[in-house]
């Protein structure tokens, strides 16, 4: 692994065979328990600079061939944190010295909420996925603001984005106003924000996503914010509406698309179906997700590649995925359960196999492998 240090090296060593042990200990934990614990403990890490400093000097040590400037925003690596794991923006600080280029943070509403009713997050560790109904928890868009106004203290800094969401018992007709109130309190202090029209777990929610619905909430968002907007996407919408939320997004000049959210698909996996049934509603995230947020990338790209930029979240596992989905046009990556899965020194790798792929690959920086296998007809 090119440009290590000797130090993240052992880690990286010691990490193959500890962290799945630690794993099976963290598993053993109440899913969403455990959570709150290790987000505590990561939220400590940024705002201890004793520990974020050295955390940063091991984690965050990022190859120059990875930084990329999208939608006027610069990112030291393309992977970042997709939305969901800090639903408070409690941990703004963390995420950088642990080595994402980015973090989205939320889901955030207009109004503090508690969510969907316990349990509501499940583990399906044969198919390395989840399973939540979480229904946007977080303490609302007010509380939000107050944190991402807090002073980050580095070492490393890292673009940071609010991904906002419609209050559950907002009616859907007032959901333009619910979304713009977020927007205007989030936006000044974001680098960019993310309208979330498609999680499963709030009723109504996906409905939104039709073109006619869905280009008001655009409008009042950019109406509201000087950052740049984008629209996260469900994967199980049909190919023809891909299509149309795709050439909305260039029409209303959207920075880009998230793509994609968790699905309400359970096909092919390996946790046995009568498990799967008694878990019940919700989003699926993980592996099983990976082959359709591809299929996706590469439709929209193939719609509106090189006019707005593409994150690709869903699946992100390995070195050969995040590379293909650079390939196949994504400018920017976000990954959740795989970091679950895999632990901080997963990340690390991700980023330092990149780099190799990069240079291997003969091009001068990451931006210019973006779309290079569609370009060819690969």
């Amino acid at each position: 692994m090119l440009n290590t240090p000797v130090a993240t090296k052992a880690l990286i060593a010691l990490d193959r065979w500890l962290y799945p042990l630690l794993l099976k200990v963290l598993f053993l934990v109440d899913p969403e328990r455990i959570h709150h614990i290790v987000f505590a403990a990561l939220r400590v890490v940024g705002r201890v600079s004793i520990l974020a400093h050295p955390v940063a000097k091991l984690l965050a040590h990022h190859d120059p061939v990875l930084r990329s400037r999208v939608f006027g925003v610069d990112f030291p690596v393309p992977i970042g944190l997709a939305a969901g794991f800090d639903k408070t923006a409690g941990a703004v600080n963390t995420w950088g010295q642990i080595g994402f280029g980015f973090a989205e943070v939320g889901t955030i509403t207009g109004q503090a909420q508690p969510g969907n009713p316990q349990p509501r997050l499940f583990r399906l560790p044969a198919d390395r996925a989840l399973i939540n109904r979480m229904g946007f928890n977080n303490p609302g868009a007010p509380v939000a603001a107050r944190h991402l106004a807090e002073v980050r203290r580095g070492p490393v800094s890292i673009p940071i984005g609010a991904n906002i969401g419609k209050t559950k018992v907002v009616p859907l007709e007032n959901a333009i106003d619910d979304y713009r109130l977020s927007a205007r309190l989030l936006g000044p202090l974001a680098d960019f924000v993310v309208v979330n029209v498609s999680s499963p777990n709030t009723p109504g929610l996906r409905d939104l996503q039709a073109v006619d619905s869905l280009r008001p909430i655009l409008q009042a968002v950019q109406d509201e914010v000087h950052v740049p907007v984008l629209v996260k996407i469900a994967p199980d919408l049909a190919d023809a509406d891909i299509d149309a939320v795709a050439d909305l997004a260039v029409e209303l000049g959207l920075a880009g698309i998230v793509a994609t959210n968790t699905t309400i698909g359970r096909e092919g996996l390996r946790t046995p179906a009568e498990q799967v049934e008694a878990i019940g509603a919700g989003g699926l995230s993980g592996a099983p997700v990976a082959d359709r947020s591809l299929a996706v990338l590469r439709r929209l790209y193939g719609r509106v590649g090189g006019r707005i930029a593409i994150v690709s979240v869903g699946g992100i596992e390995t070195v050969d995925q995040a590379w293909e989905r650079i390939c196949a046009g994504a400018d920017l990556l976000q990954v959740y359960t795989g970091f679950i899965y895999g632990g901080p020194l997963w990340l690390y790798q991700l980023n330092a196999g990149l780099a190799e792929r990069v240079r291997a690959g003969g091009f001068s920086s990451i931006a210019d492998a973006v779309g290079s296998a569609a370009r060819s007809g690969s």
